[in-house]
Parts: C-alpha cells; sequence; structure tokens
C-alpha cells in the first residue's frame, strides 16, 4: 500500500510539473535611428550642376554592409546610405528585412554612375544587380532617383563628418 501511495506521489508530481504555464514575454526592439556620417551630393554629367544633396550614413564593415537600412521604418527625403566596398566588382544587393522601398544607385570607382536598381521592394530577397563594376552603392528612398532626375554618367562627391 505504502508502494502504491508513492508512485501516486511521483505521478502527481510529474503531472504537475507538466503544467507549468509559459511565460510570454513581450519582445523588446529598438528602434534604429540614423546617424549622420557625411555629407553626398550628386552633379550632372553635362553641367556639373549639384542635382542633388544627401546626409549620410556609411556602411564600410562587413557588419554595417550586411545590414545596411534593415529593419528601418523610415528614412527622410534628404537621408541615404552609402555602402563603401573594398574593390569595384559587379555588386548584388537584395531588400532582405528591409522595410522600405528603395532606389540602389551603383558607383563606380570614378564616382560615377553606372546603373540604377529602382523601387526596390521590400523584403524581396531576389538579387538586385549593378550593370556594371561598382565600389559605391548608395540607397535612397524610392522613387527619388527619377523625381530629382539622376541618371547614369552623373557623378558624386561626399565627405565624412
Amino acid at each position: 500500500m505504502i508502494q502504491l501511495e508513492k508512485i501516486a506521489l511521483f505521478v502527481f508530481i510529474l503531472v504537475l510539473g507538466s503544467c507549468k504555464t509559459e511565460s510570454k514575454q513581450a519582445l523588446k526592439t529598438e528602434t534604429i535611428s540614423f546617424t549622420k556620417e557625411g555629407e553626398l551630393a550628386v552633379l550632372s554629367s553635362e553641367t556639373d550642376f549639384i542635382k542633388a544633396n544627401f546626409d549620410i550614413e556609411i556602411a564600410e564593415t562587413e557588419y554595417e554592409t550586411q545590414t545596411g537600412l534593415m529593419y528601418r521604418k523610415s528614412m527622410k527625403e534628404d537621408r541615404g546610405m552609402l555602402f563603401i566596398q573594398p574593390t569595384e566588382s559587379l555588386q548584388y544587393f537584395y531588400m532582405k528585412n528591409t522595410e522600405i522601398p528603395l532606389d540602389i544607385i551603383y558607383i563606380n570607382s570614378g564616382m560615377k554612375i553606372v546603373s540604377f536598381q529602382k523601387n526596390a521592394e521590400p523584403f524581396n530577397e531576389n538579387t538586385l544587380p549593378s550593370n556594371a563594376p561598382a565600389k559605391y552603392i548608395l540607397e535612397i528612398n524610392a522613387g527619388l532617383s527619377d523625381q530629382l532626375g539622376l541618371q547614369v554618367g552623373d557623378s558624386i562627391s561626399f565627405s565624412r563628418n
């Protein structure tokens, strides 16, 4: 009889332990804010007239270039992110975890625009290649390239803070 009581107590403890409720903790995410690290101008290929000025964040390290503008909810129209690659080559970007539509501007080592990927869709994981070797990549809000009249052959200049 005592043996039966011990078994019943053991089963009761097992059942009680398995009834533990899961505590749901709220996942706390931090907003990623813009950090001005420089300024960039886009100049007309025909007149050297400044077509646009942007405050920029600079992505240069492996981590910065892999994360870019991911997880951002919005970006002001006068801002962008400039990626600086270690070497000039064909570039392949995508929009994984990127919540805002972008124009991706590919720029060669001579600081000339060589190609665009316009209106890149948020969260799209298809590759968005450059049409020519590029060392710099500028990401700005979708539609701005057309609105500002940016075109292949225009040049950029930038300075760091």
